[in-house]
C-alpha cells in the first residue's frame, strides 16, 4: 500500500516508484511463462491506481478535497493464485516458487486445492433485479447540485471556445447509506450487470466493487492495446423498441463520433512514446457493444511495445486513461480539478494486475462504487464538448447512475424484507403459543 506524499509537493518523483522498484525484484525463470495460457495472471500484483496518480506524473494543480482519503496506490503480491477460465470451464492453480520462501511449492499447491474444495460449501445469497426507473434521490447525497453541474458544463465549454481544450470527461459522486455486504453487491453486478473487467477488492477499511466494462491497458507477449469508450445509451432487456431507437442513435451520433476520435488520437499520441516505429495502429474503428444497462462505443488501439519500456515507462505514458480525462489530457485534467469538488480517488484510475512474466490487464474503474464507513459513493461523468447540451449532459450521468443505485438498493431491499420476514414468522409463532 503506497499512501500519497504530502499535498504540498507533487512531483516527478512519482508516488509509484516504490512498485517500479519492487517488481525488479521477481521474474520468471526463463522459458516458465510458456507453460501458461497466454496473458494469463501467473502471480505478481493486483491492486489499484488513483486517478490522482496522475498529479505525480504530470505537474497540476491540487484544489479537490480528499474526503474518502483512500491509498493513493494499494498493490498486494499473490503468490498463490486460482485462475478460472470462463470459456474451457476449467480452473488452474498457480504457485510461486520465491527465494526467500519457507514453504514448499507442493504445500502452495494443496493450499489452493483446499480453498477449492471448501468452495463447495459456499453459498451466494438469493439476489433480485433492482428498479432502474423508481430511484428516491432525495435519499442519495451529490457532490454538487444541479445548478452547480449545469454551470461547469457551461465553464467548460468555454474554455473549448477558448481553444484550451476540445473535449473534458466531467464527473459527479452520488453518496448513499450502504449496511449490507460489500460481496453481495458484487455477486449482485455480476449477476445482473455482468461486464468483462468487473473487480472485486476488500481492503479491510473499504472495499471496491468495479463493473466495469472498459480496458485501460493490456500488456501481452510485449503488444500493448487499450480499448477507448465514448458514447453511451441506455438499455433495458424488456424494451425492445426503445432499445432499438437508442442502438441507433448512437450509431448516428455525429457528436460521439467525434468524441471517439479525438480520444483515439491522444491514445495514439501515447502510445508512439513507448512503441516501436510503425506499430501503431487502429485495430478496431468505432465499435458498438451492448450490455445489460447501457450501450457503448468502443475502439482498440495498439502497438508493440519497445524492448527497454518497462510498466514504469507505460504508466508514465499512458496514465489516466484518455477516454476519461479529455484532449489534451493535461489540459483537461487542470480544468476537472477545477470544476469537481472532490478528489476521484480509485474512480477513472485502474485496477487490475501486473503478472510476473511482464503481462498487464487494468480497467478503467468506471461503473465503480467505494464502500467505507457505512457509506456507498458511485461517481459518473461523461464527455463534454462544444456541442453539449449541459441538461443532456446531466440527464447521461443520472442513467448511469442508475443502474449502480438500483444494484445498491435492491442487495439493501433485500437485507431488509428478509429480516421482516423472520421477525413477522416469531410473532407468528408467538401467537400460536398463547392460543394453545
Amino acid at each position: 500500500m503506497i499512501r500519497r506524499p504530502p499535498r504540498s509537493t507533487p512531483s516527478n518523483s512519482s508516488a509509484a516508484s516504490d512498485v517500479y522498484k519492487r517488481q525488479d525484484k521477481y521474474g520468471l525463470e526463463k522459458g516458465s511463462e510458456k507453460a501458461f495460457p497466454r496473458g494469463i495472471f501467473c502471480g505478481g500484483w493486483v491492486g489499484y491506481f488513483s486517478y490522482e496518480l496522475g498529479r505525480y506524473i504530470e505537474k497540476l494543480p491540487v484544489t479537490t478535497t480528499d474526503d474518502i482519503k483512500m491509498p493513493l496506490i494499494r498493490l498486494c503480491f499473490y503468490d498463490k493464485v486460482i485462475c478460472y477460465d470462463h470459456i474451457e470451464k476449467s480452473f488452474w492453480l498457480i504457485v510461486l516458487e520465491l527465494p526467500e520462501d519457507i514453504d514448499k511449492p507442493q504445500e502452495k499447491l494443496a493450499s489452493l486445492e483446499e480453498l477449492l474444495a471448501k468452495s463447495k460449501t459456499v453459498s451466494v445469497r438469493q439476489l433480485y433485479p433492482g428498479d432502474f426507473d423508481n430511484i428516491d434521490f432525495s435519499q442519495v447525497h451529490c457532490n454538487m447540485n444541479r445548478d452547480q453541474y449545469l454551470s461547469s458544463v457551461e465553464k467548460i465549454k468555454r474554455y473549448i471556445y477558448d481553444g484550451d481544450v476540445y473535449q473534458v470527461n466531467f464527473s459527479q459522486r452520488f453518496e448513499c447509506d450502504y449496511k449490507e455486504r460489500s460481496i453481495d453487491l458484487f455477486h449482485w453486478e455480476n449477476h445482473y450487470n455482468p461486464s468483462p473487467y468487473a473487480a472485486y477488492i476488500d481492503c479491510g477499511g473499504f472495499q471496491i466493487v468495479s463493473a466495469s466494462p472498459e480496458m485501460f491497458i493490456a500488456i501481452t507477449d510485449g503488444v500493448i492495446s487499450t480499448k477507448p469508450i465514448k458514447g453511451t445509451r441506455p438499455r433495458r432487456n424488456e424494451r425492445e423498441q426503445e432499445n432499438i431507437r437508442n442502438f441507433d442513435e448512437l450509431v448516428r451520433s455525429e457528436k460521439e463520433q467525434a468524441e471517439l476520435n479525438m480520444i483515439i488520437d491522444l491514445e495514439r499520441n501515447d502510445l508512439v512514446r513507448i512503441c516501436k516505429y510503425g506499430t501503431r495502429k487502429v485495430v478496431q474503428r468505432r465499435t458498438i457493444e451492448s450490455y445489460p444497462t447501457v450501450f457503448h462505443a468502443v475502439a482498440t488501439v495498439a502497438g508493440e511495445l519497445r524492448e527497454e519500456v518497462g510498466f514504469c515507462d507505460v504508466l508514465r505514458a499512458m496514465f489516466p486513461g484518455g477516454s476519461i480525462t479529455g484532449a489534451p489530457k493535461i489540459s483537461s485534467m487542470e480544468i476537472i480539478d477545477e470544476t469537481e469538488p472532490t478528489e476521484r480517488g480509485v474512480y477513472t484510475g485502474s485496477i487490475g494486475f501486473i503478472s510476473i512474466d511482464g503481462n498487464v490487464c487494468l480497467n478503467i474503474a468506471i461503473r465503480t462504487i467505494i464502500i467505507t464507513g457505512g457509506k456507498a459513493f458511485a461517481q459518473v461523468g461523461g464527455g463534454i464538448v462544444a456541442d453539449s447540451l449541459p441538461q443532456a449532459e446531466l440527464d447521461e450521468t443520472i442513467t448511469k447512475a442508475r443502474a449502480l443505485l438500483a444494484g445498491i438498493n435492491s442487495v439493501q431491499c433485500i437485507g431488509c424484507n428478509i429480516k421482516e420476514i423472520r421477525k413477522s414468522k416469531r410473532k407468528r409463532h408467538f401467537v400460536k403459543g398463547r392460543r394453545k
